[in-house]
């Protein structure tokens, strides 16, 4: 969660920037202010998890309003939901931190290939786990909830049942559909 003093001083920046400048443009198909008090936590949250670093995570969120106000005029509603726009960005913006930070490691001299092979599998993998991810931002929210809470959380049907008020056929059913919606969410991205 972005803590009130990291909001201020993203938005701060934001309009250091001139992205505020922006939103005041008539024409203007995306409203930056809004993406933000929508989409801050969760694409902090997504930061943060990829990452590791909380200061790294804000400025990758800092950097997506960022690049998200300059690019707004090629954004369309043609192109999607703003909030996956958003993640678009944000995963562009994660993969190169990663890549940065890989670049900065210099293992010893006996260990490169096998520090080599093992950083390709690592990459791989948070590769994987971003596409995961941006795949379950664009599930809608009880699909997401059944899924984070009994595959991530491993809590089970009736604990969920009991916690939200909603029935256990149901919660099986968002289920089965929010994971059938998500395999077919990663089957359109394809390889990474």
């Amino acid at each position: 969660m972005l803590d009130s003093f990291t909001e201020r001083a993203v938005m701060q920046v934001l309009s250091y920037r001139g992205v505020e400048r922006m939103r005041d443009q008539a024409d203007a198909s995306f409203d930056i202010s809004d993406a933000f008090e929508k989409n801050a936590e969760p694409l902090f949250a997504f930061a943060l998890n990829a990452l590791g670093d909380r200061s790294v995570a804000e400025d990758c969120v800092e950097e997506t309003f960022v690049r998200a106000g300059h690019d707004r005029d090629g954004y369309t509603a043609q192109d999607g939901a703003g909030r996956t726009w958003l993640f678009s960005i944000m995963r562009n913006i994660v993969t190169d931190q990663l890549r940065a930070r890989a670049g900065r490691v210099a293992p010893a001299q006996r260990e490169t290939a096998e520090w080599e092979s093992r950083s390709a599998i690592e990459d791989r993998l948070m590769e994987e786990r971003l596409d995961l991810y941006e795949a379950l931002s664009g599930l809608i929210s009880e699909h997401r909830e059944v899924i984070a809470a009994v595959q991530i959380e491993g809590i089970t049907y009736q604990q969920l049942s009991e916690r939200t008020g909603v029935g256990v056929g149901t919660l099986r059913t968002r289920m089965y559909n929010g994971l059938r919606c998500l395999q077919q969410a990663l089957e359109r991205k394809g390889p990474s």
